[in-house]
């Protein structure tokens, strides 16, 4: 897969279809992850 279809794969909503292309909902699920303040691998340097 180009870099560029990679791109607008995680952009698309698939709008007016039921559920998601599989590049937009990893990217979804990663993002979720990121932002999940009890997820230890994102939980950045000790102080």
């Amino acid at each position: 897969m180009s870099d560029n279809d990679h791109k607008s794969d995680m952009s698309n909503r698939n709008t007016g279809t039921t559920g998601t292309n599989k590049t937009r909902q990893q990217n979804l699920n990663n993002h979720s992850n990121q932002m999940n303040k009890n997820n230890k691998l994102y939980q950045g340097k000790k102080k």
